[in-house]
């Protein structure tokens, strides 16, 4: 039985809503330290939203976030999102920084010596299999879709944070790359052993990569649970999902 140490993110019946539009409704869930939770939901299901409520980008309406047992309110909200790594879907990279320079962002705000940025940089793009000789050096304008984001998983891994959130980050790239992505990153997240919110509406990505799968629908968390209890969920949201699989090999194979 997990204990309350362990709990890396937790939600405790929390709402959000904007100019009389509620877009959380009564969330309440943990999310352990290590473990990869995919939120799953059709556009507009409150998956970003519940995302930017962990890193102080958005504050509750109602109800407290807390990271690492400390409510989000009472944090610092610079020194908490420099704990947090953040991946996005066209990876935000800086266009007149060098790679070196991006990934070197929060170390450098951090006051590493440079020595050590450059050393991290050099290991994080090694990590995300990118040749440092070949890429420290080069501006986001001159990589492809997949380098600039595998530079952004690299970024959000710089500063080696425990909690690592990603909104939909290989949603833009053709399907081979976002294959190669997500096997990469599966293999980073079993080396590594962050923390990891990743959001989706990709039910075969949810599958591939989740420990644990939170489906979410109108700004309610309806379903949260292992893959093979997702396939076994009465839902209709979940049966709605599990429609878009193409065949039963797709899912059996990842079990």
């Amino acid at each position: 039985m997990s204990t309350i140490s362990e709990i890396a993110v937790e939600f405790r019946n929390v709402s959000f809503e904007i100019n009389h539009r509620l877009l959380l409704s009564g969330l309440n869930l943990s999310i352990y330290q290590g473990e990869a939770l995919v939120l799953l939901g059709r556009s507009g299901s409150g998956k970003t939203t519940t995302l930017k409520l962990i890193n102080h980008l958005l504050l509750p309406t109602q109800g407290q976030v807390l990271v690492q047992n400390h409510p989000t309110t009472n944090w610092d909200a610079i020194k908490l999102r420099r704990r947090i790594g953040y991946v996005i879907q066209e990876t935000g990279l800086f266009p007149h920084f060098t790679i070196a320079e991006n990934i070197g962002l929060v170390p450098s705000l951090e006051n590493w010596p440079p020595p050590k940025i450059q050393n991290r940089v050099h290991e994080m793009l090694d990590l995300v299999g990118l040749e440092p000789e070949k890429f420290a050096q080069r501006y986001p304008h001159q990589l492809s879709g997949g380098q600039r984001q595998r530079v952004g998983v690299a970024r959000a891994l710089a500063a080696d944070p425990p909690i690592l959130l990603m909104d939909e980050p290989f949603g833009a790239l053709d399907p081979i790359t976002r294959l190669e992505l997500q096997q990469q990153f599966h293999y980073l997240q079993q080396q590594l052993g962050k923390t990891v919110i990743f959001v989706t509406h990709d039910i075969q990505e949810a599958f591939f990569l989740a420990t644990r799968v939170g489906l979410m629908d109108a700004g309610n968390l309806v379903f949260l649970g292992t893959r093979r209890e997702f396939i076994q969920s009465q839902h209709p949201e979940a049966q709605a999902f599990m429609a878009c699989l193409n065949t039963g090999n797709n899912w059996q194979q990842l079990n």
